[in-house]
């Protein structure tokens, strides 16, 4: 079974037209590259609850992943953070260690990141960076462990253990 993603880019300028929207590019190519199909790809203002709203909306869809870029920083509009608690029911708190902890190898400001996942029934949502570069490489970080952790919230595997 294949599986499907929404790709939401959490950027005012972005909304506005103001900016290119690379980031949601480059993580909409990444995924289809790994076979999992991006139904859906929205741009939104960094507001709190419309992105809220929106991220309740793409979850309760049928969706099996939802996958944002932008708004995990410091500045008062980095919004994403607070509305994924707010949506997700459990936290996936391994996919935003590991991708802290890697990109710290390339950066001191992945310390900065604010970046959950988590999921809301059988969808997974991961917050990603804004920039292009950041968003892809901790994409890279979490896609050894996506194929698993999709099949087994929809219900495809029940072990974890390794053969």
């Amino acid at each position: 079974m294949a599986f499907k993603a929404a790709v939401v880019t959490v950027s005012d300028k972005g909304a506005a037209g103001e900016r290119e929207d690379l980031s949601g590019v480059v993580v909409k190519d990444a995924l289809a590259a790994a076979g999992i199909e991006v139904a859906r790809r929205e741009i939104i203002p960094d507001d709190l609850e419309d992105l809220t709203y929106m991220l309740h909306e793409l979850c309760d869809s049928g969706l099996d992943l939802v996958v944002t870029t932008g708004g995990t920083g410091l500045s008062g509009r980095d919004v994403t953070p607070e509305a994924t608690l707010a949506v997700i029911e459990k936290e996936v708190p391994g996919m935003s260690e590991a991708m802290r902890s890697e990109s710290l190898k390339v950066t001191p400001h992945a310390m900065i990141s604010r970046a959950v996942c988590g999921i809301k029934g059988s969808c997974l949502i991961v917050n990603l960076p804004g920039s292009p570069k950041g968003a892809k490489e901790c994409l890279d970080v979490v896609m050894p462990a996506l194929p698993h952790a999709l099949e087994v919230l929809s219900g495809q595997a029940s072990e974890c253990a390794q053969g």
